[in-house]
């Protein structure tokens, strides 16, 4: 029940928090793609369905997510799944027609959690449109497999709003008209409720039934036969059990799998939903094919932040190969607090008393195996449906010993935290785990690691782009820019159309808070946060800042730093923010820009956002 990590909801600066789409989608290029395309179709025989791709048999062996599809591709996968076209679609599938891989390309349609109304006239038929571009542009590129129409725009409830199915089956029939080479598929949150009998009845020219299922996957076969489905099915995301199905702790806080415990998952929930199920499936998509934050930073990630994988990959890459690979990840044997002799996945303990946590790990091949370990605040919330999280920020200081086989820790103030080991060996292997521990006490200040990103390729993001200001409707982002990025793979791209309004985005945390809820970080210590930007054609002029939500909110910033009127040029260069002297005990807005109408479009690059 996830989106990608860029979606978000956004709110505007002035009165009550309005919803707007929870993605910016840049359509296709205007002219369609110079190519043939590969034809793709479903076929039925004696009941049983199968994928025709060229004529040949092919199930699919896939995963979403942004990590390398080279790696994906060795892995011995042979596709993988997009949410919504983004404005580097074209090199996606240029990308995987090179690697041998195909693309299930995703359409996103609004989800009436964020706000979309499918009573809407305007929006639908905007909606529509932009698919309809977007089919054209690219419906003969060689590495499309099929076109996915909507993720779980059906919700969590019931499924039972007919104007969305409607909506639906007016996309599908239009696809369909537009492009008779490649199936049509939509994608819901597991088949409870009238998701599939509502497909069934009101969505005739979808093809193939998208299921995310984590927990349930190995049911899944069985409960759409007794719900009446009979329209072939892919597996569009599974993993490990998700928050809302796993155990909780004593104080609330959710039981996550170790990295080594997931991989066994992956592999059962494989053979058992999609493998056994031959003939009703066609294939799946293992998730996250990355580095995630929901819930925990690692909940449902099979890639470190480092590039390295888990286990999980090592099992795909069986399944999906026939043979492990021949480097296998470090194996967690052993991992909880020490108590009375036994290891517990959780504790709750005095400020400032001493707790112990044990690991026994070892890689398969011998190699020496590496650990770090780091204790961070947890998550505020434990959300469902993708949505962005900031991640918790790690403490400084109470880890007093560590070691390859544990830590010590003391932690001086009250909450809850969760610690965590990081494993590696050397060769591109890694293992992760972690716990909960409750402090039972009032809160104290706790001192944060620096330097700390704001923004940076591959690093946790506490601060989450979700406060739009101004015109922001003319506003679109894109994070995960490759165009010449500073540094990493990736930069922040803002396009902005209105030539004569201001417009503005702010880092928040808590998302979309404007100072309603108490949250932000105690950054004392910090003496400058520093920052690089660049402009498409530079002369803009943009004024940058820290801090921004005042006295007489309930939970304002305590501080206010400018840098107003920078001039930006067509190279990167750094830019700083002095904060020495600044009170940094609770900073909720960690970074701002806005710029007035330049009388033109203007593109705005960021990168490197961090806290020294």
């Amino acid at each position: 029940m996830h989106r990608p990590a860029a979606r978000f909801l956004r709110t505007h600066l002035l009165g009550a928090p309005a919803l707007v789409p929870a993605l910016t989608l840049a359509s296709g290029p205007a002219q369609p793609v110079a190519a043939q395309p590969v034809p793709v179709e479903v076929v039925e025989t004696d009941g049983r369905y199968q994928l025709l791709r060229d004529g040949a048999p092919y199930f699919i062996q896939g995963a979403g997510g942004s990590g390398p599809k080279d790696q994906l591709a060795a892995a011995g996968a042979n596709c993988f799944r997009t949410w919504g076209v983004g404005p580097d679609l074209g090199d996606q599938l240029d990308e995987a027609e090179r690697l041998g891989l195909t693309v299930v390309v995703g359409h996103w349609l609004g989800h009436e959690r964020h706000g979309f109304d499918y009573n809407d006239v305007d929006a639908v038929a905007e909606q529509m449109d932009r698919v309809r571009r977007d089919v054209l542009a690219y419906k003969d590129h060689p590495a499309v497999l099929m076109w996915g129409i909507g993720n779980e725009m059906e919700g969590f409830g019931e499924a039972d709003n007919a104007a969305v199915w409607s909506h639906v089956q007016a996309v599908a029939a239009m696809v369909k008209r537009l492009d008779p080479h490649h199936p049509t598929m939509t994608t819901t949150a597991d088949i409870g409720g009238r998701r599939v009998a509502a497909i069934h009845a009101l969505c005739p020219d979808i093809d193939i039934h998208g299921i995310n299922s984590y927990g349930g996957l190995p049911s899944i076969p069985e409960r759409y036969r007794k719900a009446g489905g009979t329209k072939p099915v892919v597996i569009t995301e599974f993993g490990p059990p998700g928050t809302w199905e796993t155990g909780k702790t004593d104080f609330g806080a959710p039981k996550e799998l170790t990295s080594t415990q997931k991989a066994g998952v992956y592999r059962d929930a494989y053979t058992r939903g999609c493998l056994e199920a031959e003939g009703l499936c066609l294939g799946g998509f293992a998730f996250t094919w990355g580095f995630k934050m929901e819930a925990t930073q690692t909940w449902f990630g099979m890639l470190l932040p480092n590039g390295d994988k888990t286990a999980a990959v090592d099992a795909m890459t069986e399944l999906w190969s026939g043979a492990p690979p021949e480097n296998l990840c470090p194996e967690i044997r052993a991992f909880g607090v020490r108590s009375g002799g036994t290891l517990q996945p959780s504790a709750t303990i005095a400020p400032g008393e001493t707790v112990e946590v044990a690991l026994d790990i070892a890689d398969p091949e011998g190699a020496p195996v590496a650990v770090q370990w780091e204790v961070r605040g947890e998550a505020a919330e434990y959300l469902t449906g993708g949505d962005a999280q900031a991640v918790p920020l790690a403490l400084d200081g109470v880890i007093t010993e560590s070691s390859p086989t544990g830590a010590t820790l003391q932690i001086p103030g009250g909450g809850i935290y969760r610690v965590y080991m990081t494993a590696t060996d050397g060769t591109g292997g890694g293992a992760v785990a972690n716990l909960p521990i409750k402090v039972d006490g009032p809160p104290q200040p706790v001192r944060l690691k620096l330097p700390l990103a704001v923004y940076a390729d591959r690093e946790p993001a506490p601060w989450a782009p979700s406060g739009w200001m101004g015109a922001h409707e003319d506003l679109e982002m894109d994070e995960e820019c490759r165009v010449s990025p500073r540094s990493g793979d990736t930069c922040l791209k803002f396009t902005y159309a209105n030539p004569g309004r201001w417009v503005g985005v702010v880092w928040q945390h808590p998302v979309n808070d404007w100072g309603d809820l108490p949250g932000g970080f105690d950054l004392t210590g910090a003496e400058k946060l520093t920052f690089w930007a660049r402009s498409e054609q530079g002369g803009e002029k943009v004024d940058f800042g820290v801090g921004i939500i005042e006295e007489g909110k309930p939970h304002p910033d305590t501080l206010k730093s400018e840098k107003k009127g920078v001039k930006l040029g067509t190279e990167w260069k750094q830019y700083t923010i002095k904060l020495g002297g600044k009170d940094l005990s609770q900073v909720k807005s960690a970074f701002w820009w806005s710029l007035g109408g330049h009388g033109r479009e203007v593109t705005l690059y960021l990168d490197d956002i961090r806290f020294e």
